[in-house]
C-alpha cells in the first residue's frame, strides 16, 4: 500500500468515529522516520480509545501492521507508529500542551517574527 493511501486510510477511519481537529502534516522531507503525521483529538479517554482501535481495525484490513502503539492503556495520547504514517490521538488539554503541529511546522532558518 503507498503511504498516501495508508494516510487516507487513517483520515477516514478517524473520521468515521468523529475525531476532531483532524490535521495530517507531511514530514518526508524533514525526517527519514515516516511521510506523514497525523494529530487528532478525541473528546475524552474513551473517545480516544475508540479512534485508536478504529485506526487499527482499518490499518489491518488495509494489510498494514503496526510496528508498535504508545499509551493506550492511558488513553490521553496514544501514538501509533504505522511507518509511513505515524497517529497521535490525544486529548485536548494533552494536544494543547505539546503543541506538536507548530514544533513540526518549525524549518531549519525559519524564525518567528524575522522578517527577510
Amino acid at each position: 500500500m503507498l503511504n498516501v493511501e495508508l494516510k487516507d486510510v487513517v483520515i477516514n477511519a478517524l473520521e468515521d468515529v468523529k475525531g476532531e481537529g483532524i490535521v495530517c502534516l507531511d514530514i518526508s522531507e524533514m525526517t527519514d522516520i515516516s511521510d506523514f503525521m497525523v494529530v487528532v483529538s478525541g473528546n475524552s479517554n474513551r473517545q480516544v480509545k475508540a479512534l485508536v482501535n478504529n485506526v487499527l481495525e482499518e490499518a489491518r484490513s488495509a494489510g498494514v501492521k503496526p510496528l508498535g502503539i504508545e499509551g493506550q492503556a492511558q488513553g490521553e495520547w496514544v501514538l501509533i507508529d504505522l511507518t509511513d504514517v505515524i497517529v497521535h490521538v490525544m486529548l485536548p488539554k494533552v494536544r494543547d500542551f505539546y503543541d506538536l503541529e507548530s514544533l513540526w511546522n518549525m524549518r531549519p532558518g525559519k524564525v518567528e517574527g524575522n522578517t527577510p
